[in-house]
């Protein structure tokens, strides 16, 4: 089992995005530099904000994407191109419709399920789909077409809390998906719900 070598976050961005919930993916990446005492730096080669950090030791490559969203894909190939990185070293943040806010998930491979960024993550790395995903709930509108202005709001401040407490948790779990002991990491965060 490889081990991880770089977290990206996903979401759209400026400041008329950061608080939505689309930036789920980036809100990690933030508590993870935070964490390690870390600032993410723009990096023009890798069309992003980067940082390295240590956790537990070992070193990780940070990434938070500044394309759109649905242009993420060139951010994450640039980073793996520089620092020699495959597809299954990588972890993918992002946020998760199909998950109710205060809950996240780890999830190896599979398809994008509709979300933008990861659709074109894939495409980029030659439709090698075997890297890690951090799906991070955020709820759904109940409809479809509602969907975009959902992703593209704020969430209130109950949510916001949950989220959060689920990014929190995330990281108690870090140190042992970074190892690549997923079955340990994901029996713990698959177990949290946050309290509501």
């Amino acid at each position: 089992m490889s081990q991880l070598k770089a977290i990206i976050g996903l979401g759209n961005p400026g400041a008329d995005y950061e608080a939505t919930r689309h930036n789920a993916g980036a809100w990690l990446v933030h508590a993870v530099a935070r964490a390690a005492g870390a600032e993410l730096r723009p990096e023009r080669k890798f069309l992003g904000r980067h940082a390295r950090v240590r956790l537990d030791g070992r070193e990780l490559h940070l990434l938070e994407p500044t394309t759109f969203m649905n242009r993420s894909g060139g951010s994450v190939a640039a980073l793996c191109q520089f620092f020699k990185l495959t597809p299954d070293e990588l972890l993918v943040a992002h946020d998760e419709l199909d998950m109710p806010p205060g809950t996240a998930r780890y999830k190896t491979g599979g398809g994008h399920g509709g979300h933008n960024g990861l659709r074109d993550i894939i495409r980029a790395l030659g439709n090698d789909k075997s890297f890690h995903r951090l799906r991070i709930g955020i709820g759904h509108p109940g409809e479809a077409r509602q969907v975009t202005n959902y992703v593209l709001g704020r969430p209130g401040k109950a949510e916001r809390g949950a989220i959060d407490a689920a990014i929190d948790e995330c990281l108690t779990t870090l140190p042992q998906a970074v190892d690549g002991d997923w079955a340990k990491a994901m029996n713990r965060l698959h177990r949290f719900t946050a309290p509501s």
